[in-house]
């Protein structure tokens, strides 16, 4: 079976010198839910709009369904890219909102308007169709971000923290519900989070990340059955995920601490020693 995502020494320097994520390889299979996990400035969101070819590596190359990204069409996938905040048009009804990527595309009128009552389905929303924005909720808006992004039926979907401004609650709900759509859909998904709990709940399989510069420095399988409800999150298999990223996380940070005081001394005696440290 081709890989999903395959990531090969993919780098990223800014044109102001900044190593914004170091090369990084990493395999995704078809219908894996990856989360990357990490503190902010780790390369997280960089790797993730790398992916979806928003930012070019600098070095390496990504191939989507062994295809480089401008050509993943030709190969009969499709990706759509769901952002931290909801981005939708305020003087556009919810409808709307969600054909646009059908619009931009030229689809038919009555096939787009299929397959919008169908994603505001998936999504629980189809009483809100004709709303504005501003009448919904900040959970229900992302619930038409989301919409948004499965009217074009993608097979890989790229999600950029997207709970991350909203309660607990509501983050929970929302959670739960991608999971059932993940799973009905057979999507392959990649999610961006700094929430250990939300990794461990969400994914088959989380990716570590440390900061200065970014880099992948760990990677946890959550080997546990689906559907995950609230049992789940209050079992101690949860409890030990969550103990086991922590634990990593904690790594990660000490990690970028020693590169931070290694750049502070002269005569790169730091940088050996810090190098030692991170390999004990």
């Amino acid at each position: 079976m081709a890989n999903a995502i395959e990531i090969l020494s993919a780098s990223k320097t800014y044109s102001n010198g900044t190593r914004a994520l170091e090369p990084v390889d990493l395999k995704i299979q078809p219908g894996e839910f990856v989360t990357l996990l990490g503190p902010s400035g780790c390369g997280k969101s960089t790797l993730l709009k790398m992916i979806a070819g928003l930012l070019s590596p600098s070095d390496g190359r990504i191939l989507i369904w062994n295809k480089p990204i401008d050509k993943v069409e030709a190969s009969g996938h499709k990706l759509a890219f769901v952002f931290q905040e909801a981005t939708l048009m305020p003087w556009s009804r919810v409808r709307a909102n969600v054909r646009l990527p059908l619009d931009l595309h030229g689809d038919a009128k009555d096939e787009a308007e299929k397959r919008v009552n169908d994603s505001l389905e998936l999504v629980g929303l189809s009483k809100f169709a004709d709303a504005y924005p501003r009448e919904l909720s900040g959970g229900m808006q992302m619930r038409v971000s989301i919409a948004r992004a499965l009217v074009t039926q993608p097979d890989l979907l790229l999600m950029d923290e997207p709970f991350g401004a909203l309660d607990e609650i509501t983050r929970n709900k929302l959670d739960s519900d991608l999971l059932d759509l993940w799973e009905k859909k057979k999507l392959t998904v990649v999610f961006v989070t700094h929430s250990i709990y939300e990794a461990v709940y969400l994914s088959t399989r989380v990716v570590v990340m440390a900061a200065r510069p970014g880099r992948v420095v760990d990677q946890v399988n959550i080997d546990e059955p689906y559907p995950r409800g609230h049992d789940f999150r209050v079992s101690s298999q949860f409890a030990q995920y969550a103990k086991t990223l922590q634990d990593s996380l904690l790594r990660a940070a000490a990690m970028g601490a020693s590169t931070d005081s290694a750049s502070d001394e002269p005569n790169g005696s730091a940088s050996n020693r810090s190098t030692n440290e991170a390999a004990q």
